[in-house]
């Protein structure tokens, strides 16, 4: 069995070479502690390993410290920690972010008997992924794991999701790949401000059942999806259903049919789908803006309605669920939930969760020895019914990391209609 060798663990701080973004605290807004006791997002990507004439230095491992303690100048609050302010007054407890530079968590890792070819030409997630990732860092805010492969190297990162969504994370990987190709600056500054209310509520959540899952990455090509939404579109008698939304109806109604086969019987039973919202553009917030921004929509109707009207019936509820989403819309969520903090996980177990978003810039992480080739998730995103959309390696196509009961997993890859849009 393929196992992983720690070599090395250290703390990346600060290289405060001019202190680009000086600061001493961040608040931590609604959104963010909405997060505060979710799980950790965990996202990395796969590169082949660098040859002679492309190493940056004698040591990679060296190279990738130095660039992570030059970015951090730009991204003080993730070299942080977080703390509280107890309020006796009012009974209640201001969280925040000491950006006091104790540091960023770097792990060293060889997993000497696992190729690139193991990652990405397995049919299903290999169990030692999510050893690519730190898997607790209950101090730290972000911890870094890079794992050298027989010919790969990958980079994990696992980030307290209380100081980021994954628009930030892909802003900070991002920035990271340009210091590391030699920039001085990063294109695009983090904004940190906030400039609404704070009531510092923290929600609490029951957890998720731990339950086997499997995990494949399902690839989708930019012609399948054109088709998808075609479909849509036409069954709909519309033309105002995306490529998104088409291929999430796709998703919705292949895993609802499935789990319905496992069953034998059409019921009348809600069932959900469940979008990632980024709420930047709707409120609107400033470019850059780093911290959580989204939020979660929610639309629902019965498992015999959704499977006998078809994917443009899918469609129309996901565009109508969309149109929803105005700039009124994000205040609500929070305000809906701070009431009734449960009402997500209300038939959790009957949703498709539609999350990531194929904006993320991934294959432009460019360290200096080239592109990604591929793109993996730790423990933090396992949950069953769980899409993750992506952009994939090749421009213009879309993977999306699929996390389901393994009973639903082989149903899913034994449905014609579904693997017939999927490009092996």
């Amino acid at each position: 069995m393929a196992k992983i060798d720690v070599i090395s663990s250290s703390i990346v701080r600060m290289a405060n070479h001019g202190h680009p973004i000086p600061m001493s605290r961040l608040e931590l807004t609604p959104w963010d502690l909405l997060f505060l006791q979710r799980s950790h997002i965990h996202r990395g990507i796969l590169f082949y390993k660098p040859t002679e004439s492309q190493e940056l230095e004698k040591n990679i491992i060296d190279h990738l410290k130095n660039s992570l303690s030059r970015t951090l100048d730009f991204f003080p609050p993730l070299a942080g920690r977080l703390s509280t302010i107890e309020n006796k007054d009012c009974d209640t407890t201001c969280c925040l972010v000491d950006c006091n530079n104790a540091g960023v968590e770097f792990t060293h890792a060889v997993a000497s008997d696992v190729s690139v070819s193991d990652i990405l030409d397995a049919k299903y997630i290999p169990e030692i992924v999510p050893s690519f990732f730190q898997p607790e860092i209950s101090k730290f805010l972000l911890g870094v794991q890079v794992t050298e492969l027989v010919d790969g190297l990958f980079i994990g990162c696992t980030a307290n999701h209380a100081v980021m969504d994954g628009a930030s994370f892909w802003h900070f990987f991002n920035s990271w790949s340009e210091i590391s190709r030699g920039f001085d600056k990063i294109s695009k500054s983090p904004v940190f401000e906030r400039d609404f209310p704070n009531n510092n509520r923290v929600i609490s959540f029951p957890p998720i059942d731990s339950l086997p899952l499997l995990g494949r990455v399902f690839h989708f090509s930019k012609e399948s999806v054109a088709k998808l939404k075609a479909k849509a579109n036409s069954e709909a008698g519309s033309d105002k259903i995306s490529s998104l939304q088409s291929l999430s109806a796709h998703l919705w109604r292949s895993v609802v049919r499935c789990r319905q086969n496992i069953r034998n019987k059409l019921s009348s039973q809600e069932v959900f789908i469940i979008l990632s919202v980024d709420a930047r553009a709707r409120i609107p917030l400033p470019e850059g803006y780093f911290g959580n921004a989204v939020y979660f929509g929610k639309t629902v109707t019965s498992e015999a309605e959704l499977l006998q009207n078809g994917l443009g019936y899918a469609g129309v509820k996901i565009n109508e669920l969309v149109a929803q989403q105005t700039s009124e819309a994000p205040i609500k969520y929070l305000e809906d939930l701070a009431k009734n903090p449960t009402q997500f996980r209300n038939g959790v177990g009957n949703a498709v969760f539609i999350t990531s978003s194929p904006r993320h810039n991934v294959y432009g992480n460019d360290f200096g020895w080239g592109k990604p080739i591929g793109l993996r998730s730790g423990k933090g995103q396992q949950f069953d019914g769980n899409m993750m959309v992506s952009p994939a390696a090749e421009y213009g196509n879309l993977d999306v990391e699929v996390w389901l009961a393994p009973e639903t997993m082989q149903a899913m890859q034994d449905d014609d209609e579904f693997m017939e849009a999927v490009t092996v």
